[in-house]
């Protein structure tokens, strides 16, 4: 990444934001964090995790909401970030039926005034968190960043393409170097209480009925916390460059004649949903009780992500087993939660 001046992470207090400010600060680079410390799920958790980022003299965190744009735009202005890594998002397909509202304020709103701030101080490259929902409709697989993604099947997905476009808008107009990275599944220690391997532990573990959805026909690329942080940085170091070959007769969605660029960052070996639970019971030394239901509005039923690009241009591919990862998970929140 260019310079040694502060990088900005967006969403320091969330799970992957956290995990990507500590490995920076780990590697001594300085990091200014937001968070607007939502309660979507337990604040305790992000006050936690926030914690242990905040003990690091070069942290310094802003609670500031995205779609504050008073609030947000001083701060490129005091600090002239040359790399910003946009992990903040309302996140959560389910959740985006019943709000709405919310990911319009945060996803887009918020997506604009934080492209706004990379506007006005020339930022050398912006990362940001886009999402393997928007793969949407899509029925072939492997999921490839070359394909189109014009189908998606909920608003949170449809917000994550968004920001996708408004990127490319400011990178074609302003050539602002944007790198969008599409997540599969992501899980590890410090991970989000609404994602399926936290809902599925803390079931098991209280002896309470798990929700598994489409009769627990569906499937994961699961990907762990770890390998997405290593992804994360790689691709941060590599600028977003122009396209020399980029065809506007035959455009690749992946790439354009301005500076940008589409990943997927995932572990390119899905599993059944039960799967995973066979091995979290193995974990835990308790059997699951599983309420089975029929697929939910929103959901897809498979995700696998073509990763041929990301390891072409970053020299990397997630190579986590689930295995080792739900370990590593399970680990962690029997400690956190002293059960």
């Amino acid at each position: 990444m260019p310079g040694d001046g502060p990088i900005l992470v967006t969403g320091a207090a969330g799970f992957i934001g956290f995990h990507v400010a500590q490995r920076l600060l780990r590697e001594g680079r300085p990091v200014v964090g937001l968070d607007n410390l939502n309660d979507y799920y337990d604040v305790d958790l992000k006050k936690a995790r926030l914690a242990l980022l905040e003990g690091i003299p070069e942290f310094r965190f802003f609670k500031v909401d995205l779609a504050d744009a008073a609030s947000l735009l001083p701060l490129f202005e005091a600090h002239g970030f040359e790399t910003v890594l946009h992990l903040a998002a309302q996140a959560g397909v389910r959740y985006s039926l019943q709000r709405p509202e919310v990911y319009g304020e945060s996803n887009l709103k918020g997506f604009l005034n934080l492209m706004e701030g990379c506007r006005r101080i020339s930022v050398k490259h912006l990362v940001f968190a886009s999402s393997s929902s928007v793969y949407g409709g899509n029925s072939k697989t492997p999921f490839s960043v070359h394909d189109g993604t014009n189908h998606p099947l909920s608003l949170y997905a449809a917000t994550k393409k968004a920001g996708e476009l408004i990127a490319h808008s400011y990178s074609h107009l302003f050539r602002i170097p944007c790198t969008g990275l599409r997540f599969f599944t992501v899980y590890g220690p410090w991970g989000r209480p609404d994602m399926a391997v936290f809902l599925f532990t803390r079931a098991i573990l209280e002896g309470k009925p798990i929700d598994v959805f489409n009769f627990g026909d569906m499937e994961r690329d699961f990907t762990y916390v770890d390998d997405v942080v290593e992804g994360v940085l790689r691709i941060a170091g590599h600028q977003a460059k122009a396209n020399p070959a980029w065809d506007p007769a035959h455009p690749d969605p992946s790439t354009s004649s301005a500076p940008y660029r589409i990943y997927n960052i995932g572990n390119n070996r899905p599993a059944k949903l039960g799967r995973v639970i066979e091995i979290l019971e193995d974990l835990l030394g308790k059997k699951a009780k599983k309420n089975l239901l029929p697929l939910q509005p929103g959901d897809v039923l498979s995700t696998h992500a073509d990763i041929d690009d990301l390891a072409r241009d970053a020299g990397f591919k997630p190579s986590t087993p689930l295995e080792v990862g739900l370990k590593r998970f399970v680990e962690w929140y029997r400690a956190y939660y002293k059960v």
